[in-house]
C-alpha cells in the first residue's frame, strides 16, 4: 500500500518550514499536530524522579547538578559515558552502543534510541531535515516500508540551535504498527539523533516519552 501523507504536507508527505524559520524547541506543544499532546495518565514503571537504579548496562550516571535541566515525574536525567544526557523512564534498560553507533534505552515494547554524532555534515550536508528524509539510518524502516506515514516533518532554528524533526509510523519485521516521534539535532558538526519508538495504538506515550528525551538531550562529551 502507497506511504500515506498528512493533508496539510508538501507532495513528499513533510510540512516544512522555510530554512530561516524560528519554531519552537522540541518539547513544546506547538507543531505538533494532533498527536502532539502527551499522555498524563501514571504508567507502571513510574517512580519518584532520583530513584533509577541504572539498571543492565550502567554506563551512565543519575547525579544532579543545579544548571540541568528539569525533568518531569517519573524520569531520571541519565548521564551516558558516550558523551551526552536526557531523560529516561524510571526503571528502563540501557544497552551499550551497538555497531550502528546507536545507545538505546528500553522497556516493553519502547524504545529510547540515541545516536551521538556519527553522522557528519562535511558528508551528509547541512540541512537536517534533508537528513532526516533521505539519509537518516533510524528511519530507513519508514523508507522500505509498503505501509507507513509521516506527518509534522519541519526544520527548526532557535537559540543558535538547527534541527529537524518528524512523525513516522510503519510496520516491523513482526507486522507491528510502530508510531515514531524523531529528532536530528546539528551539533559541532555532527548529527545527534534522539528517537522514540512504541506500538502505534500508544502514540500519547511514544509523544510523552519524547517530549521529555528531546527537551532535556544535552551534549556533554
Amino acid at each position: 500500500m502507497p506511504k500515506k501523507t498528512d493533508p496539510n504536507s508538501d507532495a513528499n508527505g513533510e510540512r516544512t518550514g522555510s530554512a530561516s524559520q524560528v519554531s519552537p524547541a522540541p518539547g513544546n506543544t506547538a507543531g505538533t499536530g494532533t498527536d502532539g499532546s502527551a499522555s498524563s495518565r501514571p504508567r507502571p514503571d513510574q517512580t519518584s524522579p532520583g530513584t533509577d537504579t541504572n539498571p543492565s548496562g550502567g554506563a551512565s550516571s543519575t547525579t544532579s547538578q543545579s544548571n540541568d535541566p528539569a525533568v518531569g515525574q517519573g524520569f531520571t536525567l541519565r548521564k551516558d559515558s558516550e558523551g551526552f544526557q536526557v531523560a529516561v523512564a524510571n526503571g528502563w534498560n540501557r544497552t551499550p552502543k551497538n555497531g550502528r553507533d546507536q545507545v538505546v534505552y528500553s522497556q516493553g515494547d519502547f524504545e529510547l534510541i540515541v545516536v551521538p554524532g556519527r553522522d557528519s555534515t562535511s558528508k551528509y550536508g547541512g540541512d537536517p531535515l534533508t537528513y532526516q528524509r533521505e539519509t537518516e539510518s533510524e528511519l530507513q524502516p519508514f523508507r522500505d516500508s509498503t505501509w507507513a506515514t509521516s506527518s509534522g516533518m519541519r526544520r527548526i532554528d532557535v537559540g543558535g540551535r538547527t534541527m529537524a524533526e518528524g512523525q513516522f509510523t510503519w510496520q516491523n519485521s513482526a507486522g507491528q504498527s510502530l508510531y515514531v516521534r524523531n529528532l536530528a539535532i546539528i551539533v559541532g558538526g555532527h548529527y545527534h539523533v534522539v528517537q522514540v519508538r512504541g506500538p502505534e495504538a500508544e502514540r500519547d506515550e511514544v509523544t510523552r516519552l519524547y517530549e521529555q528525551a528531546s527537551a532535556t538531550y544535552r551534549v556533554t562529551g
